[in-house]
């Protein structure tokens, strides 16, 4: 799910955690310890900048403490993430669900060609997207915001939920997504990407 910082150095991770901090503080928010860690990857207040990496802000706070527990628990593995979830308590997990779903998601940078636009709508009604993550597709309780999420991110979490090689809590997504193909998935990620979250 979440690949590393790369090849970036140690003074630029720390110059980000650092900035993060003083963003958070500026807010009037107090950034919780762990969530310092996260911005390397995730961005500034959970707002990721990579296409490839997935922002955490505005998911509902089940997902996110959901997402830590199954890294932790290894239903998923990740090189990155299964080991930055070890050593989290159920408190640390909830602190940091809680802190970055009340982070602002950002208007998003991928645009949805046009061509897209319609048919990614269609889709997500007639495959019950919008009954499962919402009319506006923010997220519900256990379930991720898809609106404006990155989207190589986006596009290969739905090509691993067909593949059936994403863990998936319940079974919903994997199923849901057999009867859409290759070409349908990547209409959805383009359209998804590109919604602007509320």
């Amino acid at each position: 799910m979440i690949r590393g910082p790369g090849n970036r150095s140690a003074a630029a991770i720390l110059a980000a955690a650092f900035a993060f901090l003083a963003s958070g503080l500026a807010s009037g928010e107090e950034v919780p310890r762990k969530a310092q860690a996260c911005v390397v990857c995730h961005g500034l207040s959970g707002n990721s900048t990579d296409p490839a990496m997935p922002s955490l802000s505005g998911h509902p706070a089940q997902f996110i403490a959901t997402s830590l527990y199954m890294f932790r628990e290894g239903i998923r593995k990740d090189a990155q993430m299964s080991p930055m979830a070890s050593s989290l308590s159920n408190a640390d997990m909830n602190e940091l669900a809680a802190y970055f779903s009340r982070q602002k998601a950002a208007a998003p940078t991928h645009k949805t060609s046009p061509e897209n636009a319609a048919a990614g709508a269609r889709l997500t009604e007639q495959h019950h997207c919008v009954q499962c993550h919402g009319p506006r597709l923010v997220g519900l309780q256990h379930i991720p915001r898809l609106a404006g999420q990155q989207h190589a991110y986006l596009r290969k979490q739905l090509h691993a939920f067909k593949a059936k090689t994403r863990a998936d809590w319940d079974g919903n997504m994997a199923a849901a997504v057999q009867a859409l193909s290759e070409r349908e998935l990547d209409i959805l990620a383009d359209y998804l990407s590109g919604l602007n979250p509320p």
